[in-house]
């Protein structure tokens, strides 16, 4: 007779699973479905073509892309960091002066670089080539590589027809087919798209098996933290510019300017898609870098990352200054209003979480992570024919 309060007891102790309002299940479904259907680039002529596909690749890979012959793209970019590095800041010819982000899921950017300076996949990909911090090459040296290389010579006429006599066209192209290979990487289903899937289903089942602690950190994401104000759609980010109380000082004497710089870049870039490497008719793809504005507010600004896949990509923020994701978690719980713009967007406030709370997001934010599917590279044809 005595066991039965005892039970009351006990269940009265542990948590009971939350019960997510019609509000919340419409907030969490604005984060899926997962993976997205592919759509190709319109100003990139090489977009989804398999050939360009695999010359990316083989490009992505090749260190002879560089200055000193030891650097290529995957030496930041590498597979099993989740096309990371694991440095605070990346490490090319030179020490540069940020965090090295992932290649997975790049293609869903609407701008790209931690300062927005590229407009299309394709221009970015040229930025770390002529970088002399990075791959150090210039388009002479692109251009002589793939002349004097039959099999690229190959491969590259294979996509864009011809080699032409403009060394920056082969730059260009190369890079057109390096963005190719990108657009492929993407992050796979994570726990989280299982228990979003199951939730819109009614499958108890498949709601059960989520833990308790991510559903009670995801209630703080899309409630009291409202990190879905920045961190919004199936990609977990709206792809914008925001001071995040991060300091910009590189080092003594120098800042990191952000937006701000990057605008300046964009515009005045030769690759831009007002530009005459546009493959888009009518430059449609560009009315983004047309109507894109310089302001004050932008000093200081960096992009929204993508949530997804977050775990294995520390350490963190555009300087890589912080190490774990509770330290990303405390950053935003601790945030003090005076290390923000004044002028800027009043979206950040101090959480103020409790340890339990700091926790929980955690463990939401890890369940955003597919559980590192290994890449395999593919073997290719020793010649091209």
């Amino acid at each position: 007779m005595r066991r039965a309060p005892l039970l009351l007891l006990l269940a009265a102790l542990v948590p009971a699973a939350h019960a997510f309002t019609k509000a919340e299940m419409r907030a969490i479904a604005a984060h899926g479905p997962w993976p997205p259907a592919f759509a190709r680039d319109p100003s990139n002529r090489a977009s989804g073509n398999p050939d360009a596909i695999e010359l990316g690749e083989r490009l992505f890979f090749e260190r002879r892309l560089s200055a000193d012959g030891e650097q290529s793209c995957s030496r930041c970019h590498i597979p099993e960091r989740s096309w990371t590095d694991g440095l605070a800041r990346a490490q090319g010819l030179a020490l540069t002066d940020r965090n090295t982000q992932s290649i997975a899921n790049v293609r869903l950017q609407r701008w790209f670089g931690w300062d927005g300076a590229n407009d299309s996949l394709w221009a970015q990909s040229i930025r770390p080539i002529i970088d002399p911090r990075e791959l150090g090459m210039g388009a002479r040296q692109v251009a002589a590589l793939v002349r004097g290389d039959a099999d690229l010579a190959c491969r590259y006429r294979k996509v864009f027809g011809e080699v032409p006599a403009n060394d920056e066209a082969v730059l260009v192209g190369v890079a057109k087919a390096l963005a190719a290979f990108q657009e492929t990487r993407v992050s796979g289903r994570a726990p989280f798209d299982e228990f979003r899937d199951a939730l819109l289903k009614g499958d108890e089942a498949g709601i059960a098996s989520y833990p308790e602690d991510a559903k009670r950190g995801l209630v703080i994401f899309i409630g009291k933290g409202k990190c879905n104000a920045c961190h919004l759609g199936p990609a977990f980010t709206n792809g914008e510019f925001h001071d995040t109380g991060i300091p910009f000082f590189i080092e003594k004497g120098r800042v990191d300017p952000g937006r701000h710089s990057g605008i300046q870049k964009l515009r005045a870039s030769p690759y831009n898609l007002l530009g005459p490497y546009n493959d888009a008719p009518e430059r449609a793809a560009a009315i983004g870098t047309r109507h894109v504005r310089l302001e004050h507010r932008n000093f200081g600004e960096f992009r929204t990352p993508s949530l997804r896949n977050l775990a294995p990509t520390a350490p963190y923020m555009h300087n890589g200054s912080l190490a774990t994701l509770r330290d990303v978690v405390n950053h935003y719980s601790t945030l003090s209003p005076d290390r923000l713009h004044a002028d800027g967007e009043a979206i950040l406030v101090a959480l103020k979480l409790g340890e339990g709370e700091v926790r929980d997001l955690v463990a939401f934010l890890e369940s955003l992570s597919d559980g590192g599917g290994t890449y395999a590279r593919r073997r290719f044809a020793a010649d091209c024919r």
